[in-house]
Order: structure tokens, then C-alpha cells, then sequence
């Protein structure tokens, strides 16, 4: 029998690697920070699923399928064009592969396209945050003008002329018709199956010493001592889950495409950013868009290192295609503030820092962050159902 369970984290401590691995020099920047490996995922209490004995989603929960099969429904969006999987696919790590994210008709986005790949343990989504959890990130995906630019109730509408899907969320949800909310809690159901906790990095850290190469357990001794990327990247996903300003270079299309500068104008203005500041800003606000604190500008959720192999570009506007690039970025101590003189306060972090990494160091760096991957997840995409036949 299925058990439902809300399930947290199964930490486990880096321990023994440690004393092996990390100089004394690590070990002041580690500042008590550790590397856990990933255990199975949170499940909201509002929106239980089945596991199995583990505690990992199934997916043949009845949930899961119908949130599956709304992942990948274009008739959620305004104009029946865009789905879920169409900026989340598996063939690009359940990104899109560009730097900056598709847009719905007549929009341009400005910021990259997060994975989905373990988007269930985050606490917070959206590179500024705004989501609390997959329920509600899947609605804002859906919703937002730059994006799906769906209307709930048209949502609503058209699905209760499916029979199928009628029938689906009366079996998952006791309701006669589909009803708004409960289609984010079945994506969200689905999206808490996309997660991976059985990488080389994983097993290394449950005892398995040998699924890790040489290369990277010498990196994975450089991200925790010289070159300090656990100040930022520690935990279970490998983010703090905060939000900093390193000085990402600007994207040359957020500038020079039209429609992502209209867009993103809008968008300031839909966020009630100050006007001086709407007619200053050359860059991405970051959290400041949501906060409106000038000590949040150009602040972005700290990414999870996890599943980098397949989901390229990097950062919030995808500036870097290869993890040599990011690595060199840091090595070189990171970009400048770009907003000191705009909002009056240095946001920058002063965590970043020139490493003077080797170009050996530098190889081993991107061998452990390619050991926090394991095989590329595919999903089969199901069959629609179609509308009812009026005749």
C-alpha cells in the first residue's frame, strides 16, 4: 500500500571527506557549512501524493498523471500555443537551451529558464523568488503575461469540455469539474517526480568512494576550501537559497531586442517600481523588482548546482554556455555592481573574490560540478485527450 507522507531531507554530513580533503584554509571558509546528499522530497501537506517505501513519489499516482498530462497542455495557455514542457523539456535538462527563456506572443523574456530538475526541494522559485512553492510557480508560469498568459477561468472552461480531464479530476479531486487550483497541485505533483539523487556526488556522499574520479574529489576539495563556492552552494542542492549580486554581464539581447525591453518596461511598471528609477535602469532589478529595496538590486536566487550537465546556459540570463565560462567568471572575481550608482547602495556581494585557480584547478572545479549530475531524465509525452464531440 501506498503510504502519504510528508518527507524531509535525509541529510548526510560530509564527515570522513573532510579530514581527508579540506586544508585548514577550507576550513575557515567553510564556516560550518557542509555537502549533504539528496533524499527524497518534501511533500506539501495540502497536496499529498503516494511514495514508495523511500519516500519517493510514484508515477502512477493518478495525481501525478494528470499533472503530467497538464504539463504538457497548450490549452492552459491564452492562445492554446504554449505548454509547460515547451520551456521545460528533457532534451534541454527541462530548460529550452537559450539563454533568454521563450516568451508568449508579442513578449520577450529577460531572464533564463530555470530546470524543474528537483525544483521540488527549493523553498523559494523564480530567479527572484516569488513563488513559495510548485503550486504556485506553476500558476505564475501559467498566468503571466510574459509567459503562458492564460486566464483561469477560460483554463476552467476548456477543460470541462474534455471528458477525459473531467473525469480525471473527480477521481483525483472529488470535483465535479476541474477547478482552478487543483491544476497547479497536480503539475506540482508531477514536478515533485522530476528529481535526481542518485549522482556520482550522491553516492559518494552515502559512502560509495569510488563513484566519484579523482578530478573530482579534487575539485570537490577546491569548492569547499580555495575557491569557496560552499560560502554560496552548500546543502542537499547545493545553494544557500538566498539571493546575491555577483555582477553577471548583461545579456545583449536584454538591451537590444525591442520587445524584451517593452516587456520588461511593463513589467516595472505592473511592479510599481519607482519612476526615477524605471527611467534610469539599464539592467535586470532582480529581487528589487519584488521588495523594492534598493539594497536587493541586481539579486538573484542563488542556483542549485545540481543537474549542469544537460541544463546550459548559466546564470539569470543564461551568459555563460559552458561551466568553463562560469568558472573563469569567478576565477576572475566575479563582474562589477552595477547599481551602486543607481539605487545608492552597493549591493555586490563581498563574498566573491579573485581565486587565482590553475587551469588544473579550474578542470578538476568543473569535474565535481559534472559529478552532481547522474543520467539525463526523459519523460514520454502522453497523448492529449480531445475536446467532446458537440455533434
Amino acid at each position: 500500500m501506498n503510504r502519504l507522507a510528508k518527507i524531509p531531507f535525509l541529510p548526510v554530513l560530509i564527515g570522513l571527506f573532510s579530514v581527508v580533503f579540506v586544508t585548514a584554509t577550507a576550513a575557515t571558509f567553510q564556516m560550518g557549512n557542509t555537502l549533504e546528499a539528496l533524499g527524497p522530497p518534501p511533500i506539501p501537506e495540502d497536496n499529498l501524493q503516494s511514495v514508495d517505501e523511500n519516500g519517493m513519489p510514484l508515477l502512477d499516482d493518478p495525481k501525478v498523471e494528470l499533472g503530467k498530462m497538464l504539463f504538457f497542455e497548450n490549452r492552459l495557455s491564452g492562445d492554446a500555443s504554449i505548454s509547460c514542457a515547451d520551456c521545460h523539456s528533457d532534451d534541454f535538462g527541462f530548460s529550452d537551451g537559450q539563454d533568454l527563456c521563450r516568451a508568449y506572443q508579442a513578449a520577450g523574456n529577460w531572464r533564463n529558464c530555470p530546470t524543474v530538475v528537483n525544483a521540488a526541494y527549493k523553498d523559494d522559485l523564480f530567479w527572484d523568488g516569488r513563488a513559495p512553492r510548485l503550486e504556485d510557480q506553476a500558476k505564475g508560469a501559467a498566468t503571466s503575461v510574459v509567459e503562458g498568459h492564460g486566464d483561469t477561468g477560460m483554463m476552467e472552461e476548456r477543460l470541462a469540455l474534455i471528458p477525459n480531464y473531467v473525469d480525471r479530476f473527480k477521481t483525483v479531486f472529488g470535483t465535479d469539474l476541474p477547478q482552478e487550483e487543483d491544476i497547479w497541485k497536480a503539475i506540482a505533483a508531477f514536478e515533485r517526480t522530476i528529481v535526481q539523487i542518485d549522482t556520482p556526488f550522491d553516492q559518494f556522499m552515502i559512502g560509495n568512494l569510488g563513484a566519484m574520479t579523482d578530478d573530482a574529489k579534487a575539485g570537490m576539495a577546491l569548492f569547499m576550501g580555495k575557491a569557496a563556492c560552499i560560502q554560496c552552494h552548500m546543502g542537499p542542492l547545493l545553494s544557500d537559497q538566498q539571493f546575491h549580486n555577483i555582477g553577471v554581464p548583461d545579456n545583449e539581447l536584454f538591451a537590444t531586442d525591442p520587445l524584451t525591453q517593452v516587456t520588461f518596461r511593463f513589467q516595472q511598471i505592473m511592479n510599481e517600481v519607482p519612476e526615477d528609477i524605471r527611467e534610469k535602469v539599464k539592467t535586470d532589478l532582480g529581487l528589487y523588482l519584488q521588495t523594492k529595496d534598493p539594497e536587493d538590486m541586481g539579486k538573484f536566487r542563488t542556483p542549485s548546482l545540481r543537474y549542469l550537465t544537460y541544463s546550459a546556459p548559466y546564470m539569470h540570463n543564461g551568459a555563460f554556455f559552458t561551466l568553463e565560462e562560469v568558472v573563469d567568471f569567478y576565477n576572475d572575481g566575479a563582474g562589477e555592481d552595477q547599481f551602486e550608482a543607481l539605487g545608492g547602495v552597493r549591493t555586490r556581494s563581498d563574498l566573491v573574490r579573485p581565486l587565482n585557480l590553475s587551469d588544473d584547478e579550474k578542470r578538476q572545479l568543473v569535474a565535481f560540478l559534472e559529478s552532481t549530475s547522474g543520467k539525463e531524465i526523459k519523460v514520454d509525452q502522453p497523448v492529449l485527450p480531445p475536446y467532446a464531440d458537440l455533434n
